[in-house]
């Protein structure tokens, strides 16, 4: 047996971190002397601890440590570990993704960065006959998975889906970073019977929406938005109403530089109050349907 401080030594870890791990009830001491109170381990305690230093260095938490430690089996400490691993691949994206906004925002604070216009038209917007299917989803990055899906079933049952006939519907009344509401929609020549969760519908026509295009990475949208806010604020006598919707012309299932990227925005408005602001607007009137 060894006291804390020559355990500390033999295993080059500190008696600060063995105190630690006693009192987290990571690894308690084999013994602990009755007479003089010292903590006492022994050489069977290395192997634990050893893996301790493994997890904790491999950013497991503590809670996540006694979980591994108490693993039953093999294949349930498996799971764990593939479970955390899948979590770090996660918070490494996260963190690119922190990394592309920082370097955004070095261009802006330096006075550098190309300030992008956006074009706006008006479109009148017919009712389509559509395949969709509606889900909340855990983020706007999930919406590819749920094309996936919607083209998996299409395919069963032989439903064309050309890329320019698809577009996604958003219905919630706020932007938000989780559990996202979206309408995945592509037209179809016919109506069938709503099955397995995807529905067939008429969607509604929209006499003003509100189109830009977004060309390059995704990252633009978000300032094709803030041209649209600037845009309706000089446009007074139009307002938002209904969902947004998108359409994807050129992404990465056709295209593999970002650079060549086409999206198009949507926003349905409400009518405009007179005859007379609609002929004085200074927007384009497309009479042409997307």
């Amino acid at each position: 047996m060894f006291r804390i401080g020559e355990f500390s030594k033999l295993t080059q870890v500190t008696v600060r971190m063995l105190r630690h791990y006693d009192q987290t009830g990571l690894l308690k001491p084999a013994q602990i002397d009755p007479m003089t109170g010292y903590r006492m381990y022994s050489v069977e305690q290395i192997p634990v601890l050893n893996k301790i230093i493994y997890l904790r260095d491999s950013g497991f938490q503590i809670s996540e440590i006694k979980e591994v430690l108490h693993a039953e089996s093999p294949f349930s400490l498996t799971e764990l570990l593939d479970k955390k691993y899948t979590a770090i691949l996660k918070t490494i994206e996260t963190e690119k993704i922190r990394l592309k906004k920082i370097e955004l925002a070095k261009k802006e604070v330096l006075g550098s960065k190309n300030e992008l216009h956006y074009q706006v038209s008006i479109k009148s917007i017919p009712s389509f006959p559509v395949l969709s299917i509606r889900k909340i989803i855990p983020d706007y990055y999930s919406e590819g998975d749920l094309w996936k899906i919607l083209s998996s079933f299409a395919r069963k049952h032989h439903i064309s889906t050309a890329d320019d006939n698809a577009f996604s519907i958003y219905h919630d009344i706020e932007y938000k970073e989780k559990d996202v509401d979206v309408e995945l929609c592509v037209r179809v020549k016919e109506l069938r019977k709503t099955s397995d969760g995807f529905t067939f519908r008429h969607t509604d026509p929209v006499p003003f929406m509100a189109c830009t295009m977004v060309y390059g990475p995704f990252s633009n949208i978000a300032g094709a938005y803030q041209s649209f806010a600037g845009w309706l604020q000089k446009n007074e006598q139009f307002q938002m109403s209904g969902q947004n919707r998108q359409i994807v012309h050129r992404g990465p299932w056709n295209e593999h530089n970002p650079e060549n990227f086409l999206v198009e925005i949507q926003i349905p408005l409400k009518p405009p109050l007179s005859a007379f602001h609609l002929s004085n607007a200074p927007f384009s009137l497309d009479p042409h349907i997307v």
